[in-house]
């Protein structure tokens, strides 16, 4: 039996992605107060509902009828272990238990090197925070959430190339496999270090240049961390949680 392609639907989101980013940007530009760089377009927290959206009509495709989906910020909040609340982008339960929740983030430039390291920071803080909470017993009896991080690189050459080093460890070596690795690799590192050390239950990166407004064009780094693959993952979660 073939595998399902969702190709089509990730070019929709990817393109609705650049397109909700790029009118950001000009607006943020032709007001009074423009942000440094491109952090106008990167704080507009919408860039990502083409992404919600896409995982939402899926789900209720395949989740059964109890299955309630929250992509609203304010009804998307749960509670943590290190901290009270977080806000997730996209919450799934049923019958009173956590089925699945999703953060969805980008790496732009045109300081990759900063945005890397908060990006890695981001992601290891709001996993650890949310698995411990649900070994807490936090998400209903007998909750077993599925945990996704989806990460979209800006495809340019600066994130393509080996970047120099910039605050190199002067105590103790770092792991060898950084030394050749582009922004792009280190955030698939991120992604399949963080599933291995079972911080989520699976994560993808993408990479995809601006022109994408009009192709939703995008490149999977490895099959590990396939948007394609998290997607399949996510829907047969949903499906044998839900159903059942």
């Amino acid at each position: 039996m073939p595998k399902a392609d969702y190709s089509d639907s990730i070019r929709k989101a990817v393109r609705s992605y650049w397109k909700s980013k790029n009118t950001a940007l000009k607006k943020n530009q032709a007001g009074q107060r423009v942000d440094q760089g491109r952090r106008g377009a990167a704080t507009a927290g919408k860039n990502f509902t083409g992404f919600a959206d896409m995982f939402a009509a899926l789900a209720k495709k395949h989740g059964g009828n109890a299955l309630v989906i929250y992509q609203n910020k304010a009804k998307g909040v749960l509670p943590g272990h290190f901290r009270p609340t977080k806000q997730w982008d996209l919450v799934l339960i049923d019958k009173g238990r956590l089925i699945a929740t999703l953060e969805f983030k980008a790496l732009g430039g045109p300081s990759f090197g900063n945005n890397a390291n908060n990006r890695c920071e981001e992601a290891l803080g709001s996993g650890i925070d949310l698995s411990v909470a649900q070994r807490e017993g936090r998400f209903g009896a007998g909750a077993n959430p599925f945990i996704a991080y989806c990460i979209l690189v800006e495809d340019e050459d600066k994130s393509r190339c080996v970047p120099k080093r910039g605050n190199p460890s002067i105590h103790f070596a770092s792991d060898p496999v950084f030394r050749t690795a582009s922004y792009q690799e280190r955030m698939r590192i991120l992604c399949e270090r963080m599933v291995q050390e079972r911080i989520y239950t699976a994560a993808a990166v993408v990479a995809s240049p601006p022109s994408a407004a009009k192709s939703g064009r995008f490149t999977d780094l490895s099959t590990t961390t396939s948007l394609n693959q998290l997607i399949a993952r996510f829907l047969a979660h949903v499906e044998i949680e839900t159903t059942g």
